[in-house]
Parts: structure tokens; sequence; C-alpha cells
């Protein structure tokens, strides 16, 4: 199996465990690690994810966190912003952050993991 790209849905529940989804994004993450799954976050979403963990002083450990879980984050390259702009375009609805996360997942073998169900819909 490929990469599994994580939405940043994903790792707030996995850091945070009075999160709504904190058990699920556990067992999702743990089962495709134990798959042997590369687990990207693209770097949109990682900054999304450091903005609640910025506003409680806690950026640091949120960043330790997320390695030593060996998340990769994934940097934004030119062909995968024209490719979000492109999905952008496509789907009036989806937001930027979103159409970059999407685009992130959309190369051939990967999945993306997330608990938006607008967003995973653009996905099957």
């Amino acid at each position: 199996m490929g990469p599994l790209i994580l939405d940043a849905n994903v790792l707030i529940g996995l850091l945070d465990a009075s999160d709504a989804h904190h058990d699920r994004a556990v067992t999702e993450v743990e089962a495709a690690d134990h798959a042997g799954r590369e687990l990207i976050v693209p770097a949109s979403a990682y900054s999304e994810v450091l903005v609640a963990f910025a506003r409680a002083g806690r950026t640091a450990e949120a960043r330790h966190a997320i390695a030593a879980m060996g998340i990769t984050v994934e940097p934004l390259e030119a062909d995968t912003a024209a490719r979000a702009a492109e999905l952008r375009a496509l789907h009036r609805h989806l937001r930027l952050p979103d159409a970059m996360v999407l685009a992130v997942a959309t190369p051939a073998g990967r999945d993306l993991l997330t608990y938006d169900t607008r967003l995973a819909k653009l996905t099957t």
C-alpha cells in the first residue's frame, strides 16, 4: 500500500485526547503504521494543526509529538500548488486549505484519511 495522507482533523484528533475523533484517529493511524504505510501530512495541514497549539503556547510539544509518530511533513511544491488551484476552481465549495490537502493526496497510490465528509467524497 502507498502512503497515507493525513488531514489536519486527523492529526488534531491524535494529539488532543478530548477531541471527538481521538479514539478513531489513534486506531486508524496505528493500523496504518503497523501495516508499514508512510504517514504524511501536507505542510498546509501541519500549519493548520499547529495554530491551536500555538495559541496555548504548546507549538514545540505538538511538533515533537508529530515527529515522534514518524509522520513526514510534505512541503508545498509548485506542481502541488497548481493542482490545488485547479481543484479549487473545479469545486467551488472547496476551501483552499482542503484543496491543498487533496492535491497532495491525488497522485496514484496515495490515500487520504480525513474526517471531513465533504472532502472525503471528492477522493472516491
